[in-house]
């Protein structure tokens, strides 16, 4: 039933591959409005010459929508971002392509990072992630990847030259931040995450959380 649903929601959507414009009838956007590496940021380990990217990988549909449909259309889709462009002979309208049941329409992985040759551009691996992720890693001198960036309660260690899940730690919600990490004058490093949840998705917070390295 899914499968139809999305079938029937992209036939009639124009679709010309990544770089596709908005439309009156509608454009399929594919990876989407926060699609590829348009939010996260990167963080680049000098030491294997690596740049590791988090990217997500959810289709949008994109309207235009004449300025005298403005009012009304906000007005019937108040679940979809709609911006009136100020200026602009369109306003528009968009939102993500997922179910009723709020599941995408594409495959997964929907979220992954990836570790790429700085100097070739070879992809060196790749780890997909359990969720959209809007938040960038960072890399430690000692080998690992940080990422807080997915919507499940955790904050993720990653191995720098394989991409291997090393450890997870328990956040009270969502961070959907950036990672930082800091030395003591006594040598001991920490990672530390501010997590603060998500409207509507996940519990809200304002924590601050800090894990202690071996």
């Amino acid at each position: 039933a899914d499968r139809k649903w999305c079938e029937d929601q992209i036939r009639g959507l124009r679709y010309e591959g990544i770089f596709t414009p908005p439309s009156i009838n509608g454009s399929l956007v594919f990876p989407g409005n926060i699609g590829g590496i348009a939010w996260s940021g990167e963080a680049f380990d000098p030491i294997n010459g690596l740049l590791i990217v988090p990217t997500n990988r959810v289709a949008s549909i994109v309207h235009l929508i004449p300025q005298s449909s403005f009012e009304a259309e906000k007005k019937a889709h108040p679940q979809r971002e709609t911006t009136e462009q100020t200026g602009a002979p369109y306003a528009m309208s968009r939102y993500f392509l997922f179910t009723p049941g709020f599941v995408p329409c594409n495959a997964p992985p929907w979220g992954a990072l990836t570790a790429i040759d700085a100097a070739t551009g070879e992809r060196k691996w790749e780890a997909p992630l359990s969720s959209l992720n809007l938040g960038g890693p960072i890399v430690t001198a000692g080998g690992l990847v940080f990422l807080g960036a997915t919507l499940d309660p955790k904050l993720h260690a990653f191995d720098v030259k394989t991409g291997k899940e090393l450890w997870t730690g328990d956040l009270p919600t969502a961070a959907r931040a950036t990672p930082m990490t800091y030395r003591t004058r006594s040598g001991k490093q920490f990672v530390v995450v501010s997590a603060g949840g998500i409207k509507d998705v996940t519990p809200l917070g304002d924590y601050v959380v800090a894990f202690a390295l071996p």
